[in-house]
This record gives structure tokens, sequence and C-alpha cells, in this order.
């Protein structure tokens, strides 16, 4: 039976993929890939002939109806991101609601995202948290962050290593300077970093060392 795979891949280590994400990959009839040139780095490591096709976020609205047409033809395909799970922060709702409509089977795999262990090893309360991915650049910032003032639960976020200080004093002007966070860097990779205090305190540390790599924001909840 013909279905599309969410298949997870590592958000660093390589050695975090799976036994069950490497066989989908392998079996698959057609790989999807957010980024191929990074997607064959990881089925070349593991020597994986299955082909690979483009699908991100500039083509995804024209390429979804092919996709689907594929696989009602009878074929598997397994979508990857370029890194962790497909459908958070990255490409994936759109296909798997279009498959959902046409009733075309879609199985998920449990695998690797930044979130979870950014989380935990935070230090902050991981019972009750809310994930608010990317902020937005530029509209609607300002908004979003208004309406988080209030949030009692631990929020997770994802940024850019360059709007990281931005994001940081923002967080302080509307969550209040002395707010507990945690920033997470390069996450399971060689210089992983876990910088933990104040809002305040993570915008002047990074502010003097400019970080890179992929960046995930923990901050606490308001207290009641």
């Amino acid at each position: 039976m013909s279905k599309l795979i969410l298949v997870p891949t590592p958000i660093g280590n390589l050695k975090d993929i799976t036994f069950r994400a490497l066989e989908a990959l392998e079996n698959a009839d057609l790989i999807l890939a957010e980024d191929t040139r990074q997607a064959s780095k990881l089925l070349n490591h593991f020597n994986i002939k299955t082909p690979l096709q483009s699908h991100h976020m500039f083509n995804e609205h024209k390429s979804v109806e092919s996709i689907c047409n594929k696989l009602l033809s009878g074929q598997t395909i397994a979508l990857v991101s370029d890194a962790g799970t497909p459908g958070i922060s990255d490409p994936g709702f759109l296909l798997v609601r279009s498959c959902l409509e046409k009733e075309i089977a879609v199985e998920t795999l449990p695998g690797p995202t930044a979130l979870i262990p950014a989380l935990v090893n935070s230090g902050l309360p991981s019972d009750r948290f809310c994930f608010e991915g990317f902020l937005p650049q530029k509209k609607g910032r300002n908004k979003r962050l208004s309406g988080l003032e209030e949030e009692t639960r631990t929020m997770i976020f994802y940024e850019s290593p360059y709007r990281l200080v931005r994001a940081l004093r923002e967080m302080s002007e509307h969550f209040g300077p002395e707010r507990e966070a945690c920033v997470s860097r390069e996450l399971s990779k060689i210089y992983e970093e876990n910088v933990r205090g104040t809002l305040s305190f993570l915008a002047g540390y990074y502010t003097d060392k400019p970080p890179k790599g992929e960046i995930v924001i923990v901050v606490s909840g308001k207290k009641l």
C-alpha cells in the first residue's frame, strides 16, 4: 500500500538517526527533501540510493498535486527536512493535509526535534509548555510577543543567530528583564552550548559573543 512517510533526520549528530528512519528512506520509491544537497549528505553517509526530489516552502504549493498523484499511482514517498521532524517550522503541513483530504495514508516516524531536548535541558518547567516556532521577522512580531505576556506555560522559540540579540531584548521588554530563560545552540553537535540566565543577562552575553548555528530559546512562563 502506498503512503507518505514523514521521516525525522538528525539535528546534528548522524548517530541520532533511527533504524526505522533508515529503513523508510531505503525502501521508499522517492524522497522529498527540503534541500537535496543536505539530504544527499545523509543518504551518502548511509549508502542509500533512493531518488531525491526538491520539496521546499517556495515550490510546495505547485508540487503538492503531482506528489499526491504519484502516491495515488502506488508509490511510497518519504519526506525529510534539513534537520528534525518535517512539518515543525519546516515544509510538510500542506502536503500532509492534501494527502489526508485525498485519503492517502500518512505515517510519521518518531525522532529528532530540537525543541524537546532544549526544553528538558533548560531546567525550566516542562510539565506544560507552548511551542511558538519562529517569531515574525517584521509585521506581527510585536503583536505576537504582546499576546504572550500573560502566558504561564514555558515558551519555546526558534530563532536565527542573526536575530537572537534582538529577540532577547524584545522578550525582555515584554516579559521583564528578570524572566528566566535558556538559549540552546547547536544541539547534539560538537560545539553544543546551553546558556541559562535572565533575559537581560542573555541579551548582554550574546551581544558580547555573537552566536552561530541553530538556536532554540526557552523562556519561563509568567508566575501566578
